[in-house]
This record gives C-alpha cells, sequence and structure tokens, in this order.
C-alpha cells in the first residue's frame, strides 16, 4: 500500500509539475509573440534599468537622511543596501540550485523570441528581485502611497519586460517578486529585532 501511495504521489506531482509548466509557458507566449521593435527597445531599457536604480535607492535614502540630519533615514539607507545586497546573493544561490534552462533555449526560437543577452539560469529573474527588493526597500524607508505605488509599478513592470524579452517564465519572474519583498521584509525585522536588546 505504502508503495502504491508514493508511486501516486510522484505521478501526480509530475502531472502538477508539467501543468505548471504548460501554464507558464502558455502566458509567456502571449506575452512574447509578436515582434514590436520599439516596444522591445523600450524593454530592454527597462529590464537595464534596474541596476543602475539599485544602488541609486540605497545612496539616495541614505543621502536624503544625511543632509536632513534624520538619523533613521541614514540607518534606512544602510538596509536598504543589505536588502538588495541579500535578495541579489539568494537569487544567485537559487538560480545554481534550481538550474532551471531559460526558455528561449528550452523551445524553439519560432515559439519564444529571445531579445537580450543573459545567463544561462532562469528561476528566479534577478532583475526581477533587485527591482521588487528597491521598491520594497523605498517602501519601508518612507511608508508614503506616493513612495510605495510608483515603486511597486516600476517593479512590475520590470518583471514584465523579463518575460517580454523572452528570457523568463512567468513563475521565475514571481519567484524574483518574493525573494525581493522577503529580503526587504526580514532586513528591517531583523533590525527591528536587534534594536530591541
Amino acid at each position: 500500500m505504502k508503495k502504491f501511495v508514493c508511486i501516486l504521489f510522484i505521478v501526480l506531482c509530475n502531472f502538477l509539475f508539467a501543468q505548471r509548466q504548460n501554464i507558464d509557458l502558455r502566458i509567456l507566449k502571449n506575452i512574447n509573440k509578436n515582434e514590436m521593435p520599439c516596444w522591445d527597445k523600450t524593454m530592454k531599457g527597462v529590464s537595464f534599468s534596474v541596476y543602475p536604480v539599485m544602488p541609486s535607492v540605497a545612496l539616495g535614502v541614505w543621502s536624503h537622511g544625511y543632509f536632513t540630519r534624520d538619523e533613521v533615514l541614514m540607518r534606512n539607507g544602510y538596509k536598504s543596501a543589505i536588502t538588495m545586497a541579500f535578495a541579489l546573493a539568494t537569487t544567485s544561490g537559487l538560480k545554481y540550485l534550481v538550474n532551471r534552462t531559460r526558455p528561449f533555449a528550452e523551445y524553439p526560437n519560432d515559439i519564444i523570441q529571445r531579445d537580450a543577452h543573459v545567463g544561462p539560469f532562469s528561476f528566479p529573474s534577478g532583475h526581477t528581485t533587485a527591482a521588487f527588493a528597491s521598491a520594497t526597500a523605498l517602501s519601508l524607508s518612507y511608508k508614503k502611497w506616493y513612495v510605495t505605488i510608483p515603486s511597486y509599478l516600476y517593479a512590475g513592470f520590470v518583471g514584465y519586460s523579463r518575460m517580454r524579452l523572452g528570457v523568463h517564465y512567468p513563475s521565475d519572474v514571481l519567484g524574483g517578486m518574493v525573494v525581493g519583498i522577503g529580503a526587504g521584509l526580514l532586513t528591517w525585522q531583523l533590525d527591528k529585532m536587534i534594536n530591541k536588546k
């Protein structure tokens, strides 16, 4: 009986994985279809804006605190930098651990159009992680709707751009969102716990 349950569990897991992969691919194909050179050029710009934006967020928060003599904001600048470093380290580790092939490598070029030069591993999306880590750091630093909403809209747009360029599945983007937001929340929570002692 135990053998039967074990086999049934393995078959069910394989079926669910295949279904998830099918949904992932279907969504990606809808986002990635039709060549639109002007739009795709914009998506590349959005995508690659993340790496200059990310340090600018940490430095910007710290500088705002420094020039206004606000020690809390200066500390938030440090926490922002820690958030981003932690998020990117986690993403890099997961990429090698999960070892998921990029969609354009998994499927022929006539299915998924590749519009960016990237490394071999797909899960999670590093650009999306960086964008959501930055958005979370800004949101936790300022706690104002007019900072939070644009920050997360930008981060969401980065995630969309990675799918539009054909370099990530939707689940890669979702993974990047979770890692980016989680890194920010964890950093702020740990700081709160340390400061209580």
